[in-house]
């Protein structure tokens, strides 16, 4: 769940720890400071009274210190924030009832007891399957700990692990090629986990501003974007969904040099070992780069097995950037982070109920899979809304299931069976119109790949004209009549309004859409020549306008300080999100049968939080 939402769903005492933290790391003047202030400009009571968008939006700014703040909190060597954090990054672990959390982080310690004894007996088995090359790395890793968390003792301090160890033992992990398991195991080797009370973690982690927590509804909550940072301090470059997306393509023997590598019993089925793999914390670009090949693979071949891996296997067009192999699988990791971000589904929300209702009636066992793949809480997760809380998808709820219980569907529901069966069941659910609607900003910002991800197949230079379709489909759900003969009858050859809502009595709302490929439309000298020329051309046939606006992805600062000084056009500028929510806050409203269009006159950049509010009055 995004941040803003978490935010929205909290009381000001619950969401104190966090603003303070955020607070701090602004007075301690971070490197983008100047743009924090400018967005807080206007607040004279500081963060508490700021809108939860608005706090949001800061984080965003604030992630790099915020990380920097969570790392200096893992020296304390007794802390167990490294368990915990495993727990709260997996998927389907951002919402959790407190008892739920207490059970997951019992069953942590008790697999992670089980498995240091395991491990001990390897270092003394001479007969066990671990190689001796590998029993070294274990024990170099070891000694080197030993020496970082004892040398305190010999010198009478106070027993941790200092920044400057931290980052040498994380390097000397990297270079041995550990998993985030393995290191741990080693971990608590030497530093017992002793079992801490559920309250306390909860005040600790609460109060380091990594959950958040209701005690009304006895639910933690962890954010989206919190979750990316804590995943990346664990050395976790991808969410598991991901992760399991790519080892599927693997083959066996591949996963079972993965499996040697990191001491996962190569017995297990194929599905069993994929999940160990995946809680071992093994490392994306480590096995891509080295763990999947037999000894002496040239370094071509290595590159040839990744480019059909992301252009054949995962299916990823415009292919990605990067000659070498090193780029190429950082081009691989950029992309997955990108999916992730995107809050678009790829499918329409009422496609995505669709398919869990179909798949369920077909695939019975489905519920459940779901739930103990996502280590989900609830009886009946099969819900999009609820999904979706937990940043799962349909792609991700497709991929769980075996190529037998796709292939059983695809045939039951005589969707086509050439090429790759998630995406043919995808594209078989689509609803285009509010998936154009959902893509509205990735339109506008003519991001193709994107798109493509999301499932919609579009020629670059259709775009502005589908930008501008998908704006006439919002308006008319907004309730106004967007009169498409009588812009017929007004246009001329030269001059053509994008937009025209006819709200009688002669009275007019003109829009124009822009689109734009990079962040910040700035040409406003052009649009306010077209914006004047329309107005004197409606004039002409006797009508007044009474309001313009323009739709875009995104407008500079010079657009906008240039539209507050050109007064005679009346002009509001409204960005894509900005409409969709407003959109969203409509029909969730009972009250508005259309949309009062006098909320528009107001703002210079229409601010959807304010119109959103004011309808729900």
């Amino acid at each position: 769940m995004r941040l803003e939402k978490i935010l929205d769903n909290l009381n000001s005492l619950e969401k104190n720890s966090f603003i303070k933290i955020v607070d701090n790391i602004i007075s301690s003047n971070p490197k983008k400071i100047k743009l924090i202030e400018k967005i807080l400009v206007d607040t004279e009571k500081g963060l508490k009274s700021v809108d939860n968008v608005i706090i949001s939006k800061i984080f965003d700014l604030l992630v790099d210190e915020f990380n920097q703040c969570i790392q200096n909190e893992f020296v304390n060597a007794t802390s167990q924030l490294d368990i915990l954090t495993d727990i709260i990054i997996r998927d389907g672990n951002c919402i959790m009832k407190q008892d739920w959390f207490a059970r997951l982080y019992e069953f942590e310690l008790k697999n992670i007891n089980k498995k240091i004894k395991e491990l001990d007996n390897l270092f003394k088995d001479n007969k066990s399957d671990i190689s001796e090359q590998r029993k070294r790395d274990y024990k170099v890793y070891k000694k080197c700990l030993e020496t970082a968390y004892y040398n305190d003792i010999e010198s009478n301090r106070e027993t941790k692990i200092t920044d400057d160890e931290l980052s040498i033992l994380l390097t000397l992990s990297r270079e041995l090629e550990l998993s985030q398991e393995e290191v741990k195991l080693i971990n608590y080797m030497i530093i017992t986990a002793k079992k801490l009370e559920i309250e306390t973690i909860i005040t600790e982690l609460k109060n380091l501003g990594v959950i958040f927590y209701s005690k009304k509804n006895n639910t933690i909550y962890v954010a989206d974007e919190v979750v990316r940072v804590l995943r990346k301090i664990r050395g976790k470059e991808v969410a598991d969904k991901f992760f399991r997306r790519v080892l599927r393509l693997l083959r066996e023997p591949q996963i079972n040099l993965i499996a040697k590598m990191h001491n996962i019993d190569r017995k297990l089925s194929g599905n069993d070992k994929i999940k160990e793999i995946i809680n071992e914390g093994v490392s994306l670009s480590g096995i891509l780069s080295n763990e999947i090949y037999k000894e002496n693979t040239n370094l071509n071949d290595k590159k040839k097995f990744v480019n059909e891996l992301c252009d054949k296997g995962l299916n990823i067009q415009p292919a990605l950037k990067g000659v070498m192999l090193d780029e190429k699988i950082k081009s691989l990791i950029t992309h997955f982070e990108s999916i992730e971000k995107d809050e678009k589904v790829g499918i329409s929300i009422d496609g995505y109920e669709n398919l869990l209702l179909e798949l369920g009636e077909v695939i019975p066992q489905l519920n459940n899979l779901v739930k103990s793949e996502f280590q989900l809480q609830e009886e009946n997760v099969l819900k999009s809304g609820f999904l979706l809380d937990f940043n799962i998808k349909p792609r991700d709820v497709l991929e769980v299931l075996s190529a037998e219980d796709l292939e059983k569907f695809i045939k039951i529901k005589g969707i086509k069976t050439r090429g790759n069966d998630v995406l043919n069941i995808l594209s078989s659910f689509k609803d285009s119109e509010n998936l154009y609607i959902e893509n509205f900003e990735n339109i506008g910002f003519r991001d193709l790949s994107a798109l493509k991800e999301n499932g919609i197949k579009i020629k670059e230079a259709d775009l502005g004209l589908k930008f501008e379709e998908i704006t006439k489909s919002i308006f008319s759900q907004l309730g106004f009549n967007v009169d498409e003969k009588l812009k017929k009858q007004i246009n001329t050859k030269k001059d053509k309004i994008d937009i025209l809502i006819n709200l009688g009595n002669n009275e007019l709302i003109l829009v124009e859409c822009k689109t734009i490929k990079e962040s910040g439309y700035n040409k406003f000298s052009s649009v306010s020549r077209q914006m004047k020329s329309y107005i004197v051309l409606a004039e002409k046939n006797n009508y007044s306008v009474i309001k313009s606006l323009l739709i875009a992805p995104d407008f500079s600062d010079d657009f906008v300080n240039d539209t507050e000084l050109e007064y005679d056009l009346n002009l509001s500028l409204i960005t894509a999100s900005s409409l969709l929510k407003i959109l969203e806050g409509f029909k969730n409203s009972r009250k508005h049968k259309q949309f009062p269009f006098k909320l528009l006159m107001r703002d210079v950049l229409i601010k959807e939080d304010r119109i959103v509010k004011a309808m729900s009055k």
